[in-house]
């Protein structure tokens, strides 16, 4: 079996991430799973979230809705406990150089299967009338922080945990934030198809009550939340960028 944990394990987080991995692992261990003893982190993301081997990973809400949804089954949301949104809920911090934007203005995204980097800024910017402009595909929200930083786009969306670890870790300027979007249901975990998601909640109930409150502190995780499926599913899918 494999299990990852990919969607914010910077360097400066690895230990923590690897000590909250080791507290779930034990807690799958004790209730019948082959929990692998370390994550997956050299395989692409697709490859892990589609595996049959995939007993638990961290997934973005876009992709689960556009493509996984059916294949694999939702075990609960993380909480990080971020400001004006509902527990197990993110937004996206919309980030510019100034605040009035150019008609058309071009936009970094970190990847066109992103909730928080494109389905979030297109509509944020459809409420508002606002036609973007060239795309640029970036790899990464600290790329596309770093790209409108740097000028070569006006406008980008980024995660606002990743935007919050940006600020602390790598001196992002808060000052680029204009605005944030609406509360979506965050960041999923996900298994294989075969697994029972209740068993695997248990695990984690059991894991963040054991978890050092230094480490949960440094991985801002307040917890697991249970969001149904459908809630994902109702979100739109906006258009390739």
């Amino acid at each position: 079996m494999i299990a990852a944990l990919p969607m914010y394990d910077r360097p400066e987080l690895r230990a923590d991430t690897d000590a909250l991995w080791l507290g779930l692992r034990d807690a799958l261990r004790g209730r019948g799973f082959d929990a692998p003893d370390t994550l997956t982190r050299d395989r692409d993301p697709w490859e892990i979230w589609q595996s049959p081997d995939l007993l638990l990973a961290q997934a973005c809400g876009l992709p689960f809705r556009a493509r996984l949804a059916g294949r694999v089954r939702l075990v609960a949301t993380p909480d990080y406990g971020l400001p004006g949104c509902p527990p197990g809920h993110y937004c996206s911090v919309i980030i510019a150089r100034a605040t009035e934007l150019p008609d058309q203005p071009r936009i970094a995204i970190n990847d066109p299967l992103s909730q928080s980097g494109w389905a979030a800024l297109h509509d944020w910017a459809q409420a508002r009338d606002l036609a973007l402009g060239p795309v640029s595909v970036t790899g990464s929200h600290a790329a596309s922080a770093r790209t409108v930083a740097e000028g070569g786009a006006d406008l980008a969306a980024v995660d606002a945990q990743t935007w919050r670890l940006l600020i602390r870790h790598d001196g992002a300027d808060p000052a680029l934030e204009i605005a944030r979007t609406p509360p979506t249901p965050g960041l999923p975990l996900i298994t294989a198809g075969v697994h029972d998601p209740a068993i695997l909640r248990g695990a984690l109930a059991e894991a963040l009550a054991s978890l050092p409150r230094e480490t949960a502190d440094a991985l801002d995780l307040r917890g697991v939340v249970h969001i149904d499926t459908h809630r994902y599913l109702a979100i739109p899918i906006p258009p390739n960028p």
